[in-house]
């Protein structure tokens, strides 16, 4: 078999100026006869890329991933920071287990217990769940969870969020209806000892503190027509007791309801959870990304928050014997490749050229899998993205900062747990931080101590010189593990990169794309791309790719689709639940007086 490339020069057109080198169609020779193979490009090489070029260069295509090109320092990530974010691989993570498998590699540690830290120290130690008798959800994770101070009258008031777990279901009607951005008129009512009632009313964006005397909290809407439901999470106060965390979904129309619920669960676990799990400060995450990453990390299964590690980078241990087995199979790898602009064909309205700069790249289908600011650049520079609404909605999508510190300290710290999440420290900023030497097969043996911290929502960190961040995040670790204030940086790789993680905002969800586009043959994957798959992180990552693969092969009517493994099924109470909650919406949505119900 003979493969054979030209090149020749092109013209410009309205979408592109001055001199292009295109890269023509890719022949094979068999038997006599020449046939051209369908050209695919996959613009990112993260989890989603290399999923989606993994399968088609399986199925024969003639499969080029575009690398790099929107670096802006030696520390900017491309895409997606798959060796940082969330960094474990959690049991749910079927189908990127199931390519490790293919691929016959061996890249992971065994399950590994896990902690969470608050600004007062130890909060939770989680188990290896699956090596403890199963229970229904949410018991089992409640029950063998070890938590440090938080008594069981404030770990049975979770039970209350499975309302809202249950009532969310990951339709495109479940995020509408969670995912409002927008305010609300309350007014708030509590009794005082004496008798005396007081009512004022606010809008929810204002109700961060306000003060009671009365353990009965009273709230309820105007009867004005609200948008979606949402959830209102309130802080209240009683004398000098500690803060109470309440939370409630507001429907449309009026209700009054008690609210009781405590601070610690929420302070103390969820938040943690949240603020590694989305990035960001829980009140300024979407109700439905939040639902949803909690049901499917924690709530869906007792088994689902255990986890194993790389034991080095994810570049190192999986992506690079990954695309080694890709170049095996004729994919290409191109390095240093700025997508500018595409070519649309006017006669089909499909996307005939890919630019890069002054290099133009012939595709018969497109796969965008960036992150979303890499994705907004290519926006705000192509003259026939900008043209179509889906595009110009991503600009209104967020991004967060990331920084991490990879430390090496004079003596060996003794690490209670390889993995921990933090909260507390700082009101906007979660992190995590890890034992390497635990993790990583090159740190097994080291005498020393070499451990990773990384800040996320981590905008403020930023600007700080590189002994100031190091300096910090030991100040951090300290209040964590006591020793760690007798050890001494020796070594440093402070990494900061820039609008590099997705961020799920309250309202967000409008402005997401999905997986196909008005472009007939130009696809999308990633992270923040919807889908119906159910999984998030990395595992969402890889899991759009396949799909956008499968939707090339549908388009270019070749190959076989990839088998994509679904989330496991709801256990039976829940599923039992769930369809007693449809069908008590559909009786109350009947009813006249149905914008009176909390639903």
């Amino acid at each position: 078999m003979l493969a054979c490339w030209r090149v020749t020069p092109s013209l410009s057109n309205e979408y592109r100026r001055g001199f292009c080198c295109r890269a023509e169609d890719q022949q094979t020779v068999s038997n006599g006869l020449v046939r051209n193979k369908k050209k695919v490009l996959v613009v990112g090489s993260g989890w989603a890329g290399l999923g989606a070029a993994h399968h088609l260069s399986k199925q024969g295509f003639d499969v080029t991933v575009l690398e790099g090109g929107y670096d802006s320092g030696p520390n900017r990530l491309i895409s997606s920071p798959d060796d940082f974010g969330i960094r474990g691989l959690w049991y749910p993570y079927r189908n990127i287990f199931n390519l490790v498998d293919e691929l016959g590699i061996k890249p992971f540690t065994n399950w590994m217990k896990s902690a969470q830290y608050s600004g007062e120290g130890l909060e939770v130690e989680f188990p290896i769940f699956q090596d403890l008798p199963q229970w229904p959800t949410p018991f089992g994770t409640l029950f063998y969870t070890e938590f440090t101070r938080l008594p069981w009258v404030d770990r049975l008031t979770s039970l209350s969020l499975m309302a809202a777990v249950v009532d969310f279901d990951n339709t495109d009607t479940s995020w509408r209806k969670y995912d409002t951005s927008k305010d609300y008129q309350v007014h708030v009512v509590w009794r005082t000892p004496s008798g005396l009632t007081k009512n004022f009313p606010l809008r929810s964006s204002h109700l961060r503190r306000i003060h009671c005397y009365s353990v009965q909290i009273l709230i309820y809407l105007r009867r004005d027509p609200l948008p979606a439901d949402g959830l209102l999470r309130l802080h209240i106060k009683r004398g000098t007791s500690p803060t109470v965390s309440l939370s409630a979904r507001l429907p449309r129309g009026s209700f009054s309801d008690n609210l009781a619920a405590r601070r610690g669960f929420y302070e103390d676990v969820f938040n943690p959870l949240l603020q590694v799990g989305l990035f960001a400060p829980a009140e300024r995450c979407s109700a439905a990304a939040t639902l949803g990453i909690l049901y499917y990390y924690i709530l869906a299964h007792q088994k689902d928050f255990d986890l194993v590690w790389c034991r080095g980078t994810v570049k190192e241990k999986i992506f690079e014997p990954w695309m080694e087995s890709m170049k095996n199979q004729g994919c290409k790898f191109l390095e240093g490749r700025r997508v500018t602009d595409v070519f649309v064909n006017r006669e089909n309205g499909c996307i005939s050229e890919v630019i890069c700069g002054k290099e133009s790249l012939k595709a018969d289908a497109v796969i965008l899998a960036v992150g979303i600011s890499t994705l907004q650049e290519i926006i705000q520079n192509s003259a026939a993205l900008c043209t179509r609404e889906e595009f110009l909605k991503v600009m209104n999508l967020a991004t967060v900062d990331l920084l991490t510190a990879k430390l090496k300290l004079d003596t060996k710290v003794k690490i209670p747990n390889a993995s921990n999440a933090c909260s507390g420290f700082n009101d906007s900023i979660g992190w995590t931080f890890f034992d390497l030497n635990s993790i990583y097969d090159e740190h097994k043996d080291d005498t020393v101590t070499f451990v990773q911290a990384d800040f996320f929502h981590a905008n403020e960190l930023l600007p700080l010189k590189d002994d100031d961040v190091a300096t910090k995040a030991v100040s951090y670790l300290s209040r964590c593990v006591k020793d760690f204030e007798n050890a001494t940086v020796i070594d440093k790789e402070i990494g900061r990169f820039p609008k590099s993680l997705t961020h799920f905002f309250p309202g967000s969800y409008k402005y997401a794309m999905r997986g196909s586009t008005s472009f007939p043959n130009l696809f999308m994957a990633g992270d923040w791309i919807i889908t119906r798959h159910g999984s998030w992180s990395q595992e969402k990552a890889f899991v759009t790719g396949l799909e956008a693969a499968n939707r090339v092969v549908d388009y270019l009517e070749e190959g076989s689709f990839a088998r994509i493994i679904p989330v496991e099924e709801d256990e039976p109470h829940i599923q039992a639940l769930r369809s007693l909650n449809r069908n008590l919406n559909d009786i109350i949505a009947q009813l006249p007086w149905s914008n009176y119900f909390i639903r």
